[in-house]
């Protein structure tokens, strides 16, 4: 099975070579939600420092990222789906074609996560 970060990559280079933008933009914001996700917040204390205090050099800033899952990215993946669906059912009434395009871009992402086996 084919994890969801390459299956979404690979449709992105498929995508941007056919010269979709709707396919581009959906699968670039699937693997950004998924990038973020794995981000870890910055300690509270941690917001402001002084210019001589900051850490110098390279990678001494670098923290470890979180390892998701893949059913943890198949979450996420789920959730950007449900949000555009349900974006698109609140402006299907004054934005028929940007409710289009939501549900287009729902459906991209839904066949890279049921297709990926």
């Amino acid at each position: 099975m084919t994890s969801v970060p390459t299956a979404l990559k690979t449709a992105l280079v498929a995508a941007m070579k056919r010269r979709d933008r709707a396919a581009t933009s959906a699968y670039r914001t699937a693997l950004a939600a998924i990038s973020n996700a794995e981000a870890v917040p910055l300690p509270d204390g941690n917001r402001a420092e002084a210019l001589e205090a900051i850490t110098v050099g390279v990678g001494q800033s670098e923290t470890q990222r979180r390892i998701l899952t893949e059913p943890q990215m198949v979450a996420i993946v789920r959730g950007e789906i449900a949000e555009r669906r349900t974006t698109a059912d609140s402006v299907a009434g004054a934005r028929p074609d940007v409710a289009e395009q939501l549900r287009h871009e729902a459906s991209l992402l839904a066949e890279i996560i049921d297709g990926r086996g």
